[in-house]
């Protein structure tokens, strides 16, 4: 229904629409936005992660921090679940987060930005401060006209809103900060709005540069402006994701050791490389990947860290309704995975097992077979039952797609379903089998 309204209204009345819709929502909440510092974070990948890496630091150095991210809610130190199956929801939920936050003396917040989203105009009303671009790869052209200029436009609208009148707060005015992905090169078309301060971060370019990187299976650890941090979480690309937050930190004049500090203190970010360990001889992960960049990322940091003769058991799923470029990922999946299980995810308005099908078929012409390292199973739990079984000592069981999400979204609508708790459940019952 929504797809054939979008057909009839032309789009600049659909725009106008949004944005008054924006608005109205934050008039009704009284704009809280105007009386904190915003962080806004955007890119095709990482938000999360990097959103989750600027809110720890920002609380290691006692200011009380909000979070809005496709996986989770934080007002300081309580976190709940995003259950809503989008990074921005609708404009009168994320004001209405924002007003809990003002209520209760948040200073800072941290927000992902979504091209979609900000196409929608979700973002209305809330002034952001500081602007992070993190990558831009390919991914949701189909809401962006098929164009990955016009969905790089999109993510412009971040630094669009520079344009807005400064904040003041407690006094001191605020200045407009831009933090970008320098490896990018995209980064320079970010780079290019104006701004009080533009600073760059990468592993081979930019002003914050990470040095004498070192990838081990409990974390990561590099170097930059001088001090030595570790991560809690494994992941070259990780690196990526923490070094705006050593930028923001030092901009907030936090001191070194208290970064390095709230840096390795986030051991969790929901549904990204979460680790789950219930005494298992393999290790399991859940992680959202669900684009060729980050399914690349993902394998190849399984591949570091698996034993010589260990295995990568990856579990990935069909989605529908055009989000995802599902054959590239099949290929890919196919090339780098010792073992494919394909399953249902969110199938939205299309047939899984149609899906399925095609998918096992793109996998099969990279080498292959069905029954022996390719396994088509269309319930998602059976799926990762499978995953669990085929596991021996020192393999890895890659859990891809649904990350920290809490629904599947099908032809009949959003339906209840918590990977990570699932996951869990089924290693508990995996490894007392195996006691």
């Amino acid at each position: 229904m929504k797809e054939q309204i979008k057909k009839i209204i032309p789009e600049f009345a659909m725009n106008a629409y949004h944005k008054v819709r924006g608005l109205h929502a934050a008039a009704k909440h009284s704009f809280p936005a105007k009386n904190m510092i915003v962080i806004g974070v955007t890119g095709t990948k990482g938000k999360t992660s990097t959103a989750n890496y600027i809110w720890s630091v920002l609380h290691a150095a006692g200011f009380k921090t909000g979070l809005v991210s496709s996986a989770n809610f934080r007002i300081g130190e309580k976190e709940e679940a995003n259950p809503y199956h989008m990074t921005m929801p609708s404009p009168y939920i994320i004001q209405k987060k924002l007003r809990q936050m003002e209520q209760d003396n948040v200073a800072v917040v941290v927000m992902e930005m979504t091209s979609e989203g900000m196409k929608q105009f979700r973002h209305t009303g809330i002034p952001v401060d500081i602007a992070v671009f993190t990558n831009l790869t390919p991914e949701h052209l189909g809401s962006h006209k098929g164009s990955f200029e016009v969905y790089k436009k999109a993510k412009g609208a971040l630094f669009r809103s520079f344009g807005e009148q400064k904040k003041v707060l407690s006094g001191i005015e605020i200045p407009k900060v831009i933090i970008a992905n320098a490896d990018s090169e995209h980064a320079e078309y970010y780079l290019s709005f104006p701004a009080d301060q533009k600073i760059t971060f990468g592993l081979e370019h930019g002003d914050v540069q990470a040095l004498g990187i070192e990838s081990l299976k409990n974390g990561t650890t590099f170097t930059a402006n001088g001090t030595r941090f570790a991560l809690s979480i494994p992941g070259v690309f990780n690196v990526y994701n923490a070094l705006p937050a050593v930028i923001i930190g030092s901009l907030l004049e936090i001191p070194p050791m208290t970064i390095v500090s709230g840096l390795k203190e986030l051991s969790v970010i929901p549904g990204r490389m979460e680790s789950i360990d219930e005494g298992q001889a393999f290790s399991v992960y859940v992680d959202y990947a669900h684009e060729p960049a980050s399914l690349q990322a993902l394998l190849g940091t399984a591949k570091g860290l698996k034993d010589p003769e260990g295995k990568i058991i990856l579990l990935m799923g069909v989605i529908g309704g055009g989000r995802a470029p599902r054959a590239e990922l099949a290929e890919l999946a196919a090339q780098l995975a010792d073992t494919l299980i394909i399953t249902n995810e969110d199938p939205y308005e299309g047939d899984p097992k149609t899906m399925i099908a095609e998918l096992a078929n793109v996998a099969e012409t990279q080498g292959k077979i069905e029954g022996q390292d390719l396994f088509s199973i269309l319930d998602r739990k059976e799926a990762i039952t499978k995953a669990l079984s085929l596991a021996k000592q020192g393999d890895i069981v890659l859990i891809s797609g649904k990350g920290a999400e809490t629904t599947m979204m099908t032809k009949d609508g959003a339906l209840p379903w918590n990977e990570r708790e699932i996951v869990r459940d089924l290693v508990k019952k995996a490894a007392a089998q195996n006691v």
